[in-house]
């Protein structure tokens, strides 16, 4: 029996070899499988990313127009009110100008007002003065004038038609 102990062992041998090289095909495949579902989920995380990619640059496009339409408005915005700044500015110009108008026009009325006062003084001063001339003349001073008549337009006199031959005048 022992020359059969070594073929024995040989074969032990090859058989743990064997067995050995079949794990490790089981490993290798069991770690490919593995590799595989990691390549999918890989693969599928690349997509969701690229995904997000796009849409993360698609919503930048949109902040990106929000903030130029935000600027554009500000922009107008700035506009709008220098535009109301002049117009208040204009509008308290004209109120001004109407109010020293106002104030002109007030002054002229003062001043046609004490003219006419005076006027009226020195008229009354006339009076009492011819009233004392009368007195002193022994003229009766009864206070009518004789006033001048005012100028009235004329009224346009009705022309006669003169009458031509064959008509006959009535009058």
């Amino acid at each position: 029996m022992a020359p059969s102990t070594p073929r024995t062992r040989a074969t032990a041998a090859l058989r743990m070899k064997q067995i050995a090289l079949d794990n490790q095909g089981r490993t290798i495949r069991r770690l490919r499988a593995q590799l595989a579902t990691e390549r999918r989920g890989l693969a599928t995380m690349k997509k969701e990313l690229e995904d997000t990619q796009v849409a993360l640059e698609a919503s930048h496009k949109v902040i990106a127009g929000l903030t130029e339409i935000g600027l554009s408005m500000s922009k107008k915005n700035e506009r709008m009110k220098v535009k109301k700044q002049k117009v208040r500015a204009n509008h308290v110009d004209c109120h001004q100008k109407f109010q020293a108008r106002i104030n002109e026009a007030e002054d002229s009325m003062q001043a046609q007002h004490l003219i006419i006062k005076a006027l009226v003084d020195e008229k009354d001063s006339l009076l009492q003065t011819i009233h004392g001339l009368q007195e002193a003349n022994n003229a009766p001073f009864d206070g009518d004038w004789e006033e001048e008549p005012e100028e009235e337009p004329e009224e346009e006199e009705i022309e006669d038609i003169p009458l031509g031959e064959g008509d006959i005048d009535d009058e």
